[in-house]
């Protein structure tokens, strides 16, 4: 792809690859989660080799995830703290949805909606995480009772979790040059204009 000298720079390439080791972790976990989730998947633990090496990857990939997650957290939860701009934002979220995002009160580096999903998903990698060590029998012993309740948890997280990611995808694929800021690190100045008029501002002072 040709790139304008002058796109403004959205993702440093260590965001970006932070966020492709949780999308990675992600994928390898929605599919050996599901596999154990009902009998119709479970023919997806042959892409891990076996039940038995699906049922040993899928804790050290989580850990794996609940980390980089939590590098994520770090590096961006100041920029999504909601404003009244955000709520806003969301309260017009249907006229953006029809097609009408002239109307939109300005947004800086994220949107209303970029935000909520943030907060939704750190929800859902706490819960996930916490129930996840849970159920972790070979390195933990808790009570079966326990040991039940975090596996009702993992699996409801799970699905709403898959679903907040589907959201998540589709969103970045509709709002076309998204998808190329977490691939190139850049976006166009109209872009930023259009959709981030605040940051837009603030990154070229206009």
């Amino acid at each position: 792809m040709i790139r304008d000298p002058k796109d403004l720079p959205r993702y440093k390439a260590s965001e970006r690859a932070n966020h492709w080791v949780v999308g990675m972790c992600f994928i390898l976990l929605a599919l050996s989660g599901l596999a154990f989730f009902h009998p119709a998947f479970f023919p997806l633990t042959q892409l891990f080799g076996s039940p038995t090496w699906t049922r040993i990857l899928h804790p050290y990939v989580g850990v794996l995830m609940a980390v980089s997650f939590l590098s994520i957290f770090l590096r961006f939860k100041h920029l999504n703290k909601i404003t009244q701009a955000d709520k806003e934002w969301l309260a017009k979220a249907k006229n953006m949805v029809d097609g009408n995002d002239h109307d939109m009160p300005e947004q800086g580096k994220y949107n209303g909606g970029q935000k909520v999903m943030f907060w939704a998903l750190a929800a859902c990698m706490l819960l996930m995480t916490a129930s996840g060590l849970l159920i972790w029998r070979a390195w933990f012993g808790f009570d079966v009772n326990v040991v039940r309740l975090g596996a009702v948890v993992h699996a409801a997280i799970g699905a709403a979790m898959i679903g907040f990611i589907m959201v998540h995808v589709y969103a970045a694929i509709w709002v076309k040059g998204t998808v190329r800021a977490m691939w190139y690190g850049t976006v166009t100045r109209a872009w930023a204009k259009q959709h981030h008029r605040d940051w837009y501002r603030q990154m070229t002072g206009k």
